[in-house]
């Protein structure tokens, strides 16, 4: 089965690591691959210990992105060089080839059978900036074995992808603490 966890909401991530610890109770080797995602989550160090059963990786930048035009001044000053603003359609390429490298390792471990499981974090986002393209998941959504579960996770999951899936779920923000200022706290958001 596909499922797509989407939305503005909180807990795409949470809800999909969730599932991991659900699926190695189980038995179901895990792949995490973690895009637009540097080692700096709290999530990261526990799923670490879980090898071999579980394998996280991570494909990004200790610093986030973002089109022009879509960050307020205040927040963008507010980040400062934790962000990194790219006019729209033309990511950084860098950053472009270090997904590519974290999607070809995906290719390689969905091939290869060996996981009951496999998430790619943040990858709904990484086709939203035009990271990958959508005919390179495509190709890899044909390719999975029958036996694997395969979550997509993060915000803007394309209308194709969503009506390819088998199960989506949209995270709705309702009301969240950080339009009072409240930053990201440590193990908690990050």
């Amino acid at each position: 089965m596909l499922q797509v966890y989407t939305g503005n909401g909180k807990g795409k991530t949470t809800a999909a690591i969730g599932l991991a610890i659900r699926a190695l109770g189980a038995g179901r080797k895990v792949y995490i691959m973690q895009f637009m995602k540097s080692l700096a989550y709290s999530e990261q160090e526990i799923l670490q210990g879980f090898a071999p059963e579980l394998t996280l990786r991570t494909s990004g930048k200790p610093f986030f992105i973002a089109e022009e035009g879509t960050l307020s001044n205040e927040l963008r000053d507010k980040l400062g060089d934790n962000v990194v603003v790219f006019p729209k359609g033309k990511p950084p390429q860098d950053y472009v080839e270090l997904i590519k490298a974290g999607f070809d390792e995906v290719k390689r471990a969905v091939s290869s059978g060996n996981y009951g499981l496999v998430i790619l974090d943040e990858l709904n986002m990484a086709l939203h900036f035009g990271l990958i393209g959508r005919s390179a998941v495509e190709e890899l959504l044909e390719k999975v074995p029958k036996h694997t579960e395969l979550v997509l996770t993060g915000r803007c999951a394309p209308d194709w992808l969503i009506e390819r899936a088998d199960l989506v779920t949209e995270m709705k923000a309702v009301k969240h603490y950080y339009t009072k200022g409240v930053e990201a706290r440590k193990g908690i958001e990050c």
